[in-house]
């Protein structure tokens, strides 16, 4: 005898105190198995057919499916997290707390609790003929490496006709936003007393004046580059963290920067990489360093979907609101690969998201049951 769902609270809940940290720093990274399991038991509960993918260790995809055929609607959304400070919240980040009319918890906007709501929007339609699959995606690394969209991408299984990605937009359809860039650069001098400068080569130092080098190439980018139809038109350079050094008494001895780069469509990141070592090569001999750079991981494409696609205008009439382009990446670009017309278009807002306080305003819930379900509508039952 299958149990009762949980409520649309309690799913939130649970998947909020379910920990899924993505991360670039091994001691961060979690797995986000548990995730998967939590949602695979509830859609399993439901009917769906529930495929559990291995992406690399300790990291799943899953793919929940009603119906069969050719077209039909992806709804998909990312099962991690970014790291959290906890110190920093004024509530316990993975616990679901109700303030001044908002879910607050890690991942409550960006973007657990969207598998929620989605679940509350398919549940009253089960009773119908799907005569179009609806397929529900959650994917892993979405906040590191990207690999789980990636592995669907490579795999080259068609998914549905139209795609919507749940990320945080306020209910606004999003067409284009930029691409990117995650890269690290080590520098490795020679460590010493900090008595004398001449016993070391400091590679705090050599990385001083490579963020210098790299201001000055983002500035000549913001300068070059400019879109007016993203909220930030030029192209960003952000440094996110950065690690040398062990004691005030040593001289430097290694230094690692891991930055990220988001440029605008039209703009190759192969270029852009070029003019990044064409500077580190002269401050390696400058310096008498090894200056190490690849990236973290494989850039992100920028994404466009046409603006006359059935898709777009679907959810501009549904939302009322005019398809915008966003600044921040998405697995959009892999799931156009596998043949959807895509776009993003969740309930959460942007601005809060990787910060502590994290939260969705419930005045968005029905809004979104009631967009997810006409949706649905459309593509699996019409």
């Amino acid at each position: 005898m299958r149990m009762p769902l949980p409520s649309l609270k309690d799913q939130f809940a649970a998947l909020i105190a379910t920990p899924s940290v993505s991360c670039t720093q091994p001691a961060l990274d979690q797995s986000n198995r548990p995730v998967i399991d939590l949602l695979a038991g509830w859609l399993g509960d439901l009917g769906f057919t529930c495929e559990i993918q291995p992406v690399s260790p300790g990291k799943f995809n899953l793919l929940a499916s009603r119906g069969s055929g050719p077209g039909g609607l992806v709804l998909a959304g990312h099962s991690d997290t970014v790291p959290y400070d906890p110190q920093l919240w004024s509530s316990d980040p993975l616990k679901l707390t109700e303030v001044d009319g908002r879910w607050v918890g890690l991942g409550s906007c960006d973007m657990k609790g969207f598998f929620a709501l989605v679940i509350e929007a398919v549940t009253p339609l089960l009773a119908h003929d799907f005569k179009q699959p609806l397929l529900i995606l959650a994917t892993c690394d979405e906040e590191s490496s990207m690999s789980g969209a990636r592995a669907l991408a490579e795999a080259g299984q068609p998914l549905g006709r139209a795609a919507v990605i749940g990320e945080p937009t306020g209910l606004r359809p999003i067409r284009m936003h930029k691409g990117i860039l995650m890269d690290r650069i080590d520098i490795l001098g020679r460590s010493g007393h900090s008595s004398d400068p001449s016993l070391g080569r400091s590679a705090m130092e050599a990385m001083h004046a490579v963020m210098g080098e790299l201001m000055a190439l983002r500035q000549g980018w913001q300068d070059k580059y400019r879109n007016p139809q993203f909220g930030v038109p030029t192209p960003t350079l952000n440094f996110g963290c950065i690690h040398g050094g062990d004691n005030p008494n040593r001289i430097c001895g290694q230094c690692a920067l891991e930055f990220d780069l988001r440029p605008l469509p039209g703009m190759d990141a192969e270029q852009l990489r070029a003019a990044i070592r064409s500077k580190l090569v002269p401050l390696a001999e400058r310096f008498d360093v090894r200056i190490d750079y690849a990236p973290l991981f494989p850039e992100v494409p920028p994404f466009e979907q046409a603006a006359d696609s059935e898709l777009v205008r679907l959810a501009e009439r549904l939302t009322g609101h005019r398809a915008e382009a966003v600044a921040f990446g998405t697995e959009a670009p892999y799931l156009q690969q596998l043949g959807c017309q895509t776009i993003v278009l969740g309930p959460g807002d942007i601005a809060c998201a990787h910060q502590p306080g994290e939260h969705l305003e419930m005045s968005r819930i029905e809004p979104t049951v009631r967009l997810l379900r006409d949706l649905i509508r459309h593509y699996c039952l019409s």
